[in-house]
């Protein structure tokens, strides 16, 4: 069987041209969930609140599988423990003292440019470190956009704990502290325009920067509203400038796209852009928010028209982001040798980074919640019936249906004949979307406390955005 791709593809780019979208409705106060996302959202917190490590607050890049520490899962998990106690599923004094050891420990942490024996450089963290001491972990990079997940944590601790005992000034002191001593003209100091992705003590500053469209926007936010080490003024019009390389869609299907869904919810996560716009969405006559709804509903069609022909995709079934596979294999496929992937970043075929090996992430869909909450939850709904999947902590990272080859070692997971394959663990960075999207969608939880950061206010307005909450005075308690 021959699968023509190109004339798959043409028929998978004109149904999402064409796809209809409903208009973008405003929150309820108190959005309803039913019962059964309740039990996701507990399970999901379970899995940062058991395995979080109580001397250091480092959290696991990954579980069961031993693993190092993720920068990335501890920024998600400091604002998932106040999720917690909101929730009743663990007391603010729990949640607060883990919070300190947490912001302590990166804040004595050793700060260096040697190689080995260090946690981070210049106010910023190594992407990866030892679960025990908290020192780089083998030759991984200096990592910018994984310390402004870490520090978008840690600036929503320091609103978060607001009450007058010592513990908790001591965490908004130490909150500052962790955030103004983060040089972001270090990942310029080669004399470049935008902010290098990393650094190695061994070879010097990453070669790609943040520019364009992808995760990578609450970086340029935070650079421009350091207090101490602001990046130039221009920083967010590097940022934009090639965004005509990334416009996909047509009439309400326009947005500036970027295949893997991460892309559209880390920054999301922690910055409120409903009604803020910059120049390019002013120009374009919508807000990010509405972007992000858009590529939601993209990622939808394109399971729907399904141009691969992969086993399991479909209206209900769908989501591709950066998450495990089963490894690096070509396989035969429907007639065809089709190429499958590890951990890698998974997105429609025909937008920036597009790749699709038929595995599926819950947290592409979930972690879109608040875009899109009626082709969400029925995807929530019908994921938890997918067999495998559901368990001790909630969903695990990934799911192949086409990948049932029994006969090759997978570097992950497990294979049913039937079935196909399974993820075996459980990634940090994944679980956060699943869970602090549902408390944005609930009741802005995230999203009302980090407006009343100035850092956040600051940087939006030094990159042009304007609207919207810009326009109030900053909001208290």
């Amino acid at each position: 069987m021959h699968i023509d791709r190109r004339a798959l593809l043409k028929g998978s780019s004109l149904l999402l041209a064409s796809a209809a979208l409903p208009a973008r409705a405003g929150f309820a106060s108190a959005p309803s969930l039913p019962a059964f996302y309740e039990d996701i959202e507990r399970r999901t917190f379970r899995w940062f609140w058991d395995h979080a490590n109580r001397r250091n607050g480092l959290v696991p890049d990954r579980w069961p599988t031993p693993s190092f520490a993720s920068i990335a899962a501890v920024g998600f998990a400091l604002p998932a423990y106040a999720v917690g106690v909101e929730r009743g599923w663990c007391t603010r004094a729990e949640a607060r003292d883990l919070t300190l050891t947490t912001l302590r420990f990166f804040w004595n942490a050793p700060q260096g440019p040697g190689r080995s024996g260090t946690t981070g450089h210049a106010g910023f963290f190594y992407h990866f470190l030892d679960m025990e001491r908290g020192l780089r972990f083998k030759e991984v990079e200096l990592s910018s956009v994984d310390t402004t997940i870490l520090l978008m944590g840690v600036l929503f601790a320091g609103q978060y704990f607001d009450r007058a005992d010592a513990v908790e000034q001591e965490i908004r002191r130490l909150a500052n502290a962790l955030y103004e001593r983060a040089d972001w003209n270090f990942f310029r100091s080669d004399g470049r325009a935008a902010i290098s992705m990393g650094w190695h003590p061994e070879e010097g500053l990453i070669p790609a920067n943040w520019v364009g469209f992808n995760e990578g926007m609450f970086v340029n936010v935070l650079a421009l509203g350091s207090p101490t080490h602001a990046a130039p003024a221009d920083l967010w019009r590097e940022w934009t400038a090639n965004y005509a390389d990334f416009w996909r869609g047509e009439g309400p299907t326009r947005r500036v796209a970027f295949a893997p869904m991460f892309g559209h919810q880390y920054s999301h996560i922690f910055i409120d852009f409903r009604g803020v716009r910059d120049a390019v969405m002013r120009r374009a006559g919508f807000d990010y928010f509405e972007n992000s709804r858009r590529e939601t509903y993209a990622q939808r069609a394109y399971a729907a028209a399904n141009p691969m022909g992969w086993r399991g995709y479909s209206n209900r079934v769908w989501g591709l982001t950066a998450c495990d596979g089963p490894g690096s294999f070509e396989l035969p496929y429907r007639g065809e040798e089709r190429t499958f992937y590890g951990y890698a970043a998974r997105g429609p075929i025909g937008e920036p980074d597009g790749r699709d090996d038929g595995t599926i992430a819950p947290t592409a869909a979930l972690g879109s919640l608040p875009f899109a909450p009626e082709i969400v939850i029925p995807c929530a709904q019908a994921l938890r019936a997918e067999p495998r999947l559901f368990a001790r902590y909630g969903f695990k990272d990934s799911f192949n249906p086409s990948f049932n080859y029994t006969g090759v070692t997978v570097e992950t997971g497990s294979v049913d004949p039937r079935h196909g394959w399974v993820a075996t663990d459980y990634l940090g960075i994944d679980q956060g979307p699943i869970l602090l999207q549902a408390a944005n969608y609930r009741d802005d939880f995230v999203w009302r406390h980090m407006r009343r950061v100035p850092a956040i206010r600051r940087g939006l307005i030094r990159a042009g955005f304007t609207g919207g909450w810009l326009s109030a005075r900053a909001e208290r308690g």
